[in-house]
C-alpha cells in the first residue's frame, strides 16, 4: 500500500495546519473534562457538569448561520482573529471560585463552541487554498487521527492538572493553545481570493445558498447524510457499553477503557490510510465500506464473548473515520470558494448535530431495554444504509447545482 503521509508533513502549510489543529485540540479536550470536574467540585452536580459538553455542542445547531461569516471575509485573518479571541475568552474562568460563579464556567464554553463551530468552517475552505487537491484526502486523514489522538490523552493531562492545580490552570492551557493556533495559522501562506462581491441580500438568504447547493449536489448529499448515520450509530453503541459491560460481559466499568483504546487506535489506522483507499476506490466505495465496518463493529458488540467485542471495538474505529474524511475531502473538492464556508458549516451541523440526539435516544433505550435491542437495530440498519450508499452511487441521475465542479461521478449522473 503507498503511502502520502510524508509528503503532507513536507508541504509547509500542511504541516502547519496539523500543529495549530494538534495544539488547539489538546487544549479543548483537556479543558472539556476539566471544565465538567470543576462544575461537580463547586456545585456537586452531576447533571450541571454533564450540561458542559452540551455548552460546547450546542452551537452546531447555528453551523449555517455561524458559516456564513467564513464566507463575507478571508479566512486566514479570521482564524487567527477567532484564536485570539478564544485565547481572551479563556482567562474568565480564573475568577471562577464558587457555586455562584459557575455560570462563567457555562458561559464560555458556549463561546468556545461557537468559536469551534467557526474556525471549522473557515479551516474547510482554507485548506481547499492551501494543500494540493492530490494530497487532501491523506491530509484530511490525518487531522482527523491528530483530533482522536488528542482525545485519548488530553482528558489524562486535564483532569490531572486540575487535580494537581485547580482549573485556572487548565484554562491558561486551553488559552495558551488558541494563540498558538493563531501563530501557525499566521505562518501558512496562501494566496485568498477577495472574497465575493456581495448582493444585497438578508443573511437568511445567504446561509439558505449554502444549504441548497448541499442538498441539491448529487455528490455531497449522500456522502452528508453517511456521515450523519455513521456518527448517529457510534452514539447509540457508546450509550450501550455500560450496560453491555454489566449485562453481557460481566466485566467492570473500567474495562471500558481498554474499548475506547481499542477504538482510539482503529481511528489512527483508518486515518492513515484514508487517502490511499480513497485514491484507489470509487467516490462512494470508501465510506459505505467504512460504515459497513462500523456496522458490524456494533454487531460484534452485542455478542456475550469479550474477544469479539474487543475486535468490535476496533472495527468501529476502524470504520466511523471513512464517511468523516471522504464527506469533508469532497466538501472540499466539489464546492465553489465563495460558497465553502456555509457548506462546509452546513455539512458539519448535519453530521454532529444528530449525535446529541441519539446520545438522548440511547440513554433512554438502555433505561429501558435490553442492550442488544439497540446494537442490533443500530448494526442492522447501518448495514441496509452503507448498501444502498453502495448501490446508488451507480444509479444517482441527479443533476449538479449551478456551480459544482465537474467530476467523474457527476459527469456519470448527468450522461443519458
Amino acid at each position: 500500500m503507498g503511502w502520502n503521509t510524508s509528503k503532507v508533513f513536507r508541504d509547509r502549510n500542511a504541516g502547519l495546519y496539523l500543529g495549530g489543529v494538534i495544539v488547539s485540540g489538546f487544549g479543548d479536550s483537556a479543558m472539556s473534562l476539566a471544565a465538567g470536574i470543576w462544575v461537580k467540585t463547586l456545585t456537586g452536580s452531576s447533571s450541571l457538569a454533564a450540561l458542559v459538553g452540551f455548552c460546547v455542542w450546542l452551537p452546531t445547531f447555528a453551523g449555517p448561520v455561524i458559516g456564513t461569516v467564513a464566507d463575507r471575509v478571508r479566512r486566514r485573518p479570521l482564524l487567527v482573529a477567532t484564536n485570539l479571541v478564544l485565547a481572551a475568552v479563556m482567562t474568565a474562568p480564573f475568577v471562577v471560585r464558587s457555586q455562584e460563579q459557575v455560570w462563567l464556567l457555562f458561559a464560555v464554553l458556549t463561546l468556545v463552541g461557537t468559536g469551534m463551530v467557526l474556525t471549522d468552517a473557515a479551516e474547510t475552505a482554507l485548506v481547499a487554498a492551501a494543500v494540493p487537491d492530490e494530497l487532501r484526502g491523506d491530509f484530511n486523514g490525518l487531522v482527523l487521527t491528530a483530533i482522536e489522538s488528542m482525545k485519548l490523552l488530553a482528558p489524562l493531562a486535564g483532569a490531572g492538572l486540575f487535580t494537581a492545580f485547580g482549573g485556572p490552570t487548565v484554562a491558561l492551557l486551553d488559552a495558551a493553545t488558541f494563540v498558538l493556533a493563531a501563530a501557525a495559522f499566521r505562518l501558512i501562506r496562501v494566496q485568498e481570493a477577495p472574497p465575493a462581491a456581495r448582493v444585497k441580500r438578508s443573511w437568511t438568504a445567504e446561509t439558505a445558498e449554502g444549504a441548497r447547493y448541499l442538498q441539491r449536489h448529487p455528490v455531497l448529499r449522500p456522502l452528508v447524510a453517511t456521515s450523519g448515520t455513521a456518527l448517529v450509530l457510534g452514539a447509540l453503541s457508546s450509550t450501550a457499553t455500560y450496560a453491555m459491560l454489566d449485562a453481557g460481559l460481566h466485566r467492570s466499568p473500567a474495562f471500558a477503557g481498554v474499548l475506547t483504546s481499542l477504538q482510539g487506535l482503529g481511528s489512527v489506522v483508518s486515518g492513515l490510510a484514508a487517502g490511499t483507499l480513497m485514491r484507489r476506490w470509487p467516490e462512494r466505495t470508501f465510506p459505505a465500506a467504512g460504515l459497513a465496518l462500523l456496522a458490524v463493529g456494533v454487531l460484534a458488540r452485542a455478542t456475550p464473548w469479550t474477544p469479539v467485542v474487543l475486535g468490535g471495538s476496533l472495527a468501529l474505529g476502524l470504520g466511523l473515520p471513512c464517511p468523516l474524511v471522504a464527506a469533508l475531502t469532497a466538501v472540499q473538492r466539489h464546492t465553489p470558494p465563495e460558497l465553502l464556508g456555509r457548506v462546509a458549516a452546513t455539512a458539519n451541523t448535519l453530521m454532529y448535530a444528530p449525535t446529541g440526539l441519539a446520545l438522548l435516544l440511547g440513554t433512554g433505550m438502555v433505561a429501558g431495554l435490553d442492550y442488544r435491542v439497540q446494537l442490533l437495530a443500530a448494526g442492522t440498519f447501518g448495514l441496509a444504509a452503507a448498501a444502498v450508499l453502495a448501490m446508488t452511487g451507480r444509479t444517482t441521475r441527479t443533476t449538479a447545482p449551478a456551480g459544482a465542479r465537474s467530476t467523474p461521478e457527476t459527469e456519470e449522473a448527468d450522461a443519458p
